[in-house]
């Protein structure tokens, strides 16, 4: 393959990627022009990623579901406020132990997507509808729960799981910030480590792998990105431990997408669910995970938020169904199903709160933010759509 050709396909490969920073540095740009501050100030990189964790952790599950065949779940902002609220009684109202109510929180997701899935994968009625239910029903459960009241505030020792700083009671500016970069050090590391041996696999059983070039600009850009964000952090409050939370997260389902057999069956039931099923797949089990597994992850980022707002409230999870499906198209998941990664629908998710944050700190309305969202999505769809065709015009 020529140096030519590298180049293009490392490009159309990194297009989201490449529009992100170009995003940001156009807001920073318009936001310095206007002396309304910095997009990259420690705060407010501090800010967006505790604004954004739950949407990459919805948009990593919404992925799944949207792999098997375009199918989204509509249900995940109502499953956020009813287990927001079952963990507010829990906790404060009854004075549950903290760890048990996490489980039963937990349990009661899996349930709820468990639910779900039953109903998609083995009486066959469309996603749409049974999650359309769902979104509801939970919501109204969740009412029932709170009777319209905000339970607030949640103990210390609650938020500390979910809302606190490494390193934990640093007693100095420089320890932190030593400590931050020490551990994104690592994690760079580890990035590496991880890359070179999944090319070194594929190269050995004949896959076709970026050229040496394409993947060292890759490499040492990701790594850059991570050491600047670990600067910034460290000079503010140090590393959020909601953002260790969200990276084993994605990393772990980054992990179980590529490389083992049943993340694959999600792929091959979107690509062509007769053909994957001749072929022995049980689809309908891999559809009951898939919505399973969604209502596990919408009962972690509703821990998430109750830490975050340090409340659960009836308002709790509104549109949260919408962000996280906008971050997996935007981040490159095919509306037909079959296509997409999980790093992607995470860049996606950081697309979507750089555009809420800069406009935001810009002062623009929260209605034209909505119209931008909107067209942003339209967008993204819409180059799905047309690169389909051409491929297969081809």
């Amino acid at each position: 393959m020529s140096t030519s050709l590298n180049i293009k396909k490392t490009l159309k490969d990194n297009t989201i990627f490449i529009a992100l920073i170009v995003v940001m540095l156009f807001f920073q740009a318009l936001i310095t022009a206007t002396d309304n501050g910095s997009l990259f100030s420690p705060s407010n990189i501090k800010n967006l990623i505790n604004q954004n964790a739950y949407v990459v952790v919805l948009a990593t599950g919404m992925l799944c579901c949207i792999l098997t065949g375009g199918n989204i779940d509509l249900s995940v902002g109502s499953i956020v406020c009813l287990v927001g609220a079952i963990g507010g009684t829990l906790i404060v109202n009854l004075h549950w132990n903290i760890y048990v109510s996490i489980l039963v929180c937990l349990v009661v997701g899996i349930l709820i997507g468990a639910w779900h899935g039953m109903w998609i994968a083995y009486i066959h009625i469309p996603p749409f509808i049974v999650t359309l239910a769902g979104m509801l029903l939970w919501r109204g459960v969740a009412l029932i729960i709170l009777n319209g009241l905000t339970i607030s505030p949640m103990p210390p020792k609650y938020l500390n799981l979910f809302a606190s700083y490494i390193p934990f009671n640093a007693d100095s500016a420089s320890t932190i910030y030593v400590v931050t970069m020490i551990i994104a050090a690592l994690c760079c590391a580890v990035y590496v480590i991880a890359e070179v041996i999944s090319r070194n696999t594929k190269v050995k059983k004949g896959y076709e792998v970026p050229s040496m070039a394409g993947f060292l600009i890759k490499v040492i850009v990701i790594c850059a990105v991570i050491m600047l964000v670990a600067h910034l952090l460290g000079q503010d409050q140090g590393l959020p431990i909601i953002l260790v939370i969200v990276g084993v997260i994605v990393a772990i389902y980054a992990y179980y997408t590529k490389n083992t057999v049943s993340g694959r069956y999600l792929y091959a039931l979107g690509g062509n669910a007769k053909a994957a099923k001749l072929s022995g797949v049980n689809t309908d089990k891999v559809m009951f995970f898939a919505y399973t597994n969604m209502g596990f992850l919408s009962a972690v980022a509703a821990l998430m938020c109750v830490a975050r707002f340090n409340s659960a409230a009836p308002t709790a999870g509104t549109n949260y169904e919408m962000d996280a499906i906008s971050s997996c198209f935007i981040g490159g998941a095919s509306a037909y199903g079959g296509t997409g990664k999980v790093s992607g629908a995470v860049i996606g998710a950081i697309f979507m709160g750089v555009l809420n944050n800069g406009m935001s700190i810009l002062g623009i309305d929260a209605n034209w933010q909505k119209a931008v969202k909107g067209l942003v999505l339209l967008l993204a769809v819409l180059f799905d759509v047309v690169s389909k065709k051409r491929k297969g015009g081809k």
